[in-house]
């Protein structure tokens, strides 16, 4: 062996002595902190105590600053106040982070037919009140909300980061991807402390950077919403779960889920549950939503126009139950 292929080898060697160092002085490190209506946990690998509190603080920080602009359970939020110029005729100028999720909410609503919709504020209200009194809603108060909703009605301009609101009443929830997008902007405050294995669970929205030290990846464990359970091994990838196990109105018998069909303002009756991996956090949890609404069918041609992202999609109609999965 000549002398510049012994040097090679141990130059080689000794990155991957320090690479290993390097993971050996970094410890795993995990915070939970209750946002946004949910715990979010924090998991990440660090070098120390007080970088590991820093960023994670740091991030939390983020993460509630989000909630002051995004959230519709706010009177002050800047989501709302943005509602409130609903059918004023005029445009109105919103900061960086409310543009970008309306941004990503409206493409994904012209993709998905409607199948998602920030503009279903008014449904949702009216939902909310109805299950807080245990009343279905009348006819006429559901035609009533769903005038006032529709996503063409909300237009944007991206040059100006300028928002249309096109009817008066009009209300904008962004609850079915707020998360996801917390979660994707908590996990960009975390790697610019230097940290690269990062797991952020935020209520089921999860994001996940590189695998722990010396693993192939994070272990997930993702059900079908009964008894069937898949974990994987997943890094740099973001995955939403969603169903009405939790969440939901119960009225004559009959259980309606918590997510809204835009198309009729009546909860879903046959969802099980929904998994959409993809490698944005936003985009997962929009699509969980999305094909939640669309059903199976629907969702085979939906999932052609996102390529990058897959789905474990349960329905369950009496006693037949539906099971779609692309994770395989």
């Amino acid at each position: 062996m000549c002398l510049k292929e012994i040097n090679k080898c141990v130059f080689i060697l000794g990155m991957s002595i320090l690479t290993s160092l390097s993971h050996a002085q970094e410890s795993r490190y995990s915070f939970e902190k209750g946002m946004m209506g949910s715990p979010f946990k924090l998991v990440f690998y660090a070098k120390n105590d007080s970088i590991a509190n820093i960023a994670a603080q740091s991030a939390f920080k983020r993460i509630e600053k989000l909630n002051e602009i995004l959230s519709d359970y706010r009177d002050g939020s800047e989501i709302n106040m943005l509602s409130a110029q609903s059918g004023s005729g005029k445009w109105v100028p919103v900061s960086d982070d409310l543009f970008n999720i309306l941004a990503i909410s409206q493409d994904i609503s012209k993709k998905t037919d409607g199948a998602f919709d920030a503009t279903l504020g008014p449904v949702v209200q009216m939902w909310r009140h109805a299950t807080r009194k245990g009343v279905f809603p009348q006819e006429t108060e559901i035609r009533e909300a769903m005038s006032k909703t529709g996503y063409t009605k909300m237009k944007l301009d991206s040059k100006a980061k300028r928002v249309f609101l096109s009817q008066k009443g009009m209300r904008l929830d962004i609850g079915g991807l707020g998360k996801g997008f917390a979660a994707e902007e908590a996990v960009k405050v975390l790697k610019s402390f230097g940290i690269k294995s990062i797991m952020m669970d935020a209520g089921g929205k999860i994001v996940l950077t590189n695998p722990p030290p010396g693993t192939k990846g994070w272990n997930i464990t993702i059900s079908n919403g009964s008894d069937s359970l898949k974990t994987m091994a997943l890094s740099h990838i973001a995955l939403a779960t969603s169903g009405p196990t939790y969440r939901y109105m119960e009225y004559n018998g009959i259980r309606y889920s918590h997510i809204v069909d835009p198309k009729t303002g009546i909860g879903l009756l046959f969802h099980v549950r929904t998994t959409a991996i993809s490698p944005d956090g936003t985009v997962a949890d929009a699509l969980a939503t999305a094909f939640s609404v669309a059903g199976i069918e629907k969702s085979k041609k939906i999932i052609a126009l996102f390529p990058d992202s897959k789905v474990w999609l349960v329905e369950k109609q009496g006693e037949h139950v539906a099971d779609w999965n692309t994770l395989e």
